[in-house]
């Protein structure tokens, strides 16, 4: 049969949305390889955040030309957010690309592939090349990411539970690339978090572009509470699951049921990603965040008062268009005093057809890179306090397989996120592990295995 390679970039939704690529491929009798160079069918799952992101598939792409013209039968593919955005167009430059397919069409990628390959077996040499475009919208897309493959051992699975955006923040290209925001059911999301628990899974995260707003447009809320929460609750209750995330969430949609639940489920974990994106008001509302500053530390205060102990974590942009000396000061403030466990520093990069990339007062790449260096050292500085307070703690690490750095030892993580590396038996991959902490190193911790849990 032949084999396929997909390689993702960009969030943990676009992983998700090639695991069910992978499996629907899989179900059908193709096998996986390990490198491009052995497959028959090589799709790059792409990302378009950042224009970075874009370059990074397209130079791949480029360089894979080599294998078309060793390898003719091979069908190569874009899937995803930039195949969304470009279409077409993206088959100009890259004359051996076959297959563009857009974000609301990944479970049509399997039957694509089948068509291109038939098409390149049968084709004589002097045919004209076969390409296939699908970027149309589908109405109950977010229905059909539900399956995925779990292998021996894993400890940790992604649940899709929506699609779309319809924030439309000023640098964002997602709700031109993923949609309007669209739900899946809770039944559907319960079904599958149970069959991923009935094959030993122990963690799930709950995806979603703006998490936290599941269901507002679908769904009633019931006794006060969210779709979002009912959402949690169900999925909390689901017998074997031993913890539960979600990413990533937006301020507005932290209501006090929310808060609450970190209160009453303790599954769910002690840890949130709360993306900030700026500590200046003026700049939050130029990126039409729809919160100012005070409401974020405010909000911050109340979900550590719910759950003392709790890790948090954001996103941060630095060098918006029009962000002076006095902006970039009060994110830099914010930060420091908000003491995240660790942030994801970006460098603001203009996105097309987005209201920011025409705004005036665009700013320089050394402003930014300066700036940007400068708040990683806040960052940094918080996340190894943050890890240092746990030396001669002990912790439950929910053991994920050998390190990626070094085979001979365990990785797993901590319910607050925090990684730990430890000594053990590849048997403990896949359970829950009382580790005490003996070093922290930068982000990651180091420590002894006391007993499984």
């Amino acid at each position: 049969m032949p084999k396929f390679f997909i390689k993702t970039y960009g969030c943990q939704m676009n992983e998700r949305d090639s695991e069910q690529v992978a499996h629907s491929l899989l179900q059908r009798g193709y096998e996986r390889a390990l490198h491009e160079a052995d497959a028959d069918v090589v799709l790059l799952n792409t990302c378009s955040v950042r224009d970075m992101a874009d370059q990074k598939a397209l130079g791949k792409m480029g360089m894979l030309g080599h294998i078309a013209k060793a390898r003719p039968h091979v069908v190569f593919g874009f899937l995803g957010c930039m195949a969304q955005a470009r279409g077409a167009s993206l088959l100009k430059n890259l004359p051996h690309v076959d297959l563009v397919v857009g974000t609301q069409k990944f479970h049509r990628v399997a039957d694509y592939v089948e068509e291109a390959l038939e098409k390149k077996r049968n084709r004589q040499m002097d045919d004209p090349r076969f390409s296939l475009v699908d970027v149309g919208e589908e109405a109950g897309s977010q229905e059909t990411i539900r399956e995925q493959d779990v292998a021996p051992r894993q400890a940790t699975a992604f649940v899709s539970i929506m699609q779309g955006c319809n924030m439309h923040c000023t640098f964002c290209i997602v709700p031109q690339t993923r949609g309007q925001e669209r739900s899946r059911s809770i039944s559907e999301i319960v079904a599958e978090v149970r069959g991923l628990v009935a094959h030993g899974v122990k963690e799930v995260t709950l995806l979603g572009q703006i998490v936290n707003l599941y269901g507002r447009n679908e769904f009633p809320k019931l006794n006060g509470k969210s779709p979002f929460v009912q959402l949690l609750e169900a999925v909390h209750e689901i017998e074997g699951l031993k913890r539960l995330r979600f990413t990533s969430p937006h301020p507005i949609g932290f209501r006090e049921d929310l808060i609450d639940a970190f209160v009453r489920l303790p599954k769910l974990v002690e840890h949130v990603h709360l993306p900030l994106q700026s500590g200046s008001n003026k700049i939050l509302k130029a990126m039409h965040r729809a919160y100012t500053a005070e409401k974020y530390i405010d909000l911050v205060r109340r979900i550590r008062r719910a759950r003392p102990g709790i890790a948090f974590t954001t996103d941060v942009i630095v060098g918006f268009p029009g962000e002076t000396e006095v902006d970039y000061q009060q994110t830099r403030d914010l930060v420091e005093q908000t003491e995240f466990d660790n942030a994801f520093v970006f460098r603001y990069s203009p996105r097309r057809d987005t209201p920011a990339a025409t705004m005036d007062a665009q700013l320089g790449e050394e402003v930014k890179e300066q700036r940007n260096r400068d708040l990683l050292t806040v960052v940094d500085k918080a996340a190894r306090r943050a890890g240092e307070r746990m030396v001669g703690h002990n912790a439950d690490v929910l053991c994920e397989g050998p390190s990626k750095t070094n085979k001979s030892r365990l990785t797993g993580r901590t319910r607050t996120n925090k990684i730990v590396v430890f000594e053990g038996e590849e048997n403990l991959a896949g359970e829950i592990v009382d580790i005490h902490i003996t070093q922290a190193n930068g982000f990651s911790l180091y420590g002894t295995p006391i007993a499984r849990i």
